[in-house]
């Protein structure tokens, strides 16, 4: 007669298998911020992680997990991406740029310097990706209008509700 549930002993035999199955991992080139890294990543692991968790740069955050509050962007070959959805065994050959050197580019100094200069930031959460998406915007459109603004920044939600403060510093750095 079998049971009609698996035993104790099953259940655990089960999970002990599970938790012992470690994701396959690659080795990753990465060319993060003009240096070149060397790590081993599962092959799913999203940028952010590696960025966060591997490389310890813990400039962009992790806000949704799903791309839609663009906590997570930074700059892949001066694009803004979502971090926290795009396969770091993705990115392959390509640069990526995050909040920690966004300064090193005249357009993201420009951004950060109206940045604080109009004091944007409430609670900052936000910001890092605010700023990236803002110096992707200015570096591709030097003189944006407000349509223009408010649709570069339509996937960046500010929870602070700094938006007004947002565009006034896009466009004093847009003056500069």
């Amino acid at each position: 007669m079998s049971q009609p549930f698996p035993s104790f002993d099953d259940n655990a035999a089960a999970q002990k298998a599970r938790l012992a199955e470690v994701p396959a991992r690659v080795a990753l080139s990465l060319k993060v911020n003009g240096r070149t890294y060397s790590v081993q990543a599962p092959d799913d692991m999203p940028l952010l992680w590696v960025l966060r968790d591997l490389l310890n740069l813990k400039g962009t955050k992790f806000g949704c997990g799903i791309a839609q509050c663009g906590a997570c962007t930074v700059h892949v070959d001066g694009r803004p991406v979502r971090s926290c959805m795009l396969p770091a065994a993705n990115v392959g050959s390509r640069e990526v740029t995050t909040i920690e050197a966004i300064a090193q580019k005249e357009c993201g100094r420009r951004i950060q310097e109206a940045w604080l200069e109009l004091e944007v930031v409430q609670c900052g959460y936000c910001q890092s990706g605010q700023i990236m998406s803002a110096a992707a915007l200015i570096e591709r459109n030097p003189a944006p209008d407000n349509a223009e603004i408010d649709a570069a920044m339509a996937g960046n939600i500010c929870r602070c509700a700094t938006y007004a403060r947002i565009r006034a510093a896009i466009k004093l750095a847009s003056r500069r």
